[in-house]
């Protein structure tokens, strides 16, 4: 990989991470667990206790993962595992009966669904490049070359 590809692909880690790192993962469940947790409690999800502060944790140490190159395909497989969970249980649009709402929890769900969809690039393409990205403190755990 060449110097200029790995600062490109450095900076879109870094970038990328901003919003489960800071926006959901510290802003919203790590500094309103109990928000997050009644919200999961209120959609049904089966582990409520889970989705405040645990949430918020796991999603910043897995944008850590991205961002630093520490296990990154490890951490894009967190946030996938987290935003396919989030779309089907907290922004199921299809269950909701007010038009805005719908729209506000359609866009919510297609964000996770678009983060999904990156989540398996990045782990993909750092799976397969291993030792050469750079500006990584180690390489992927998996091995897909």
């Amino acid at each position: 990989m060449s110097e200029l590809a790995g600062i490109l692909v450095l900076i879109g880690r870094i970038l990328f991470v901003i919003f489960p790192a800071y926006i959901s993962g510290y802003s919203f469940h790590v500094k309103n667990p109990k928000a997050a947790e009644g919200y999961a409690k209120a959609m049904g999800f089966p582990a409520p206790a889970i989705a405040g502060t645990g949430a918020g944790i796991w999603l910043i140490l897995a944008s850590i993962s991205i961002a630093v190159g520490i296990f990154p395909d490890v951490g894009a497989l967190m946030i996938a595992a987290f935003v396919a969970v989030a779309a089907f249980y907290f922004h199921a649009y299809w269950k909701v009966g007010d038009p805005d709402q719908k729209q506000t929890q359609s866009a919510f769900f297609w964000r996770n669904v678009m983060m999904f969809a990156a989540c398996l690039i990045m782990f993909a393409f750092f799976a397969s490049v291993g030792p050469a990205l750079r500006y990584s403190v180690t390489d992927a755990l998996f091995d897909i070359s």
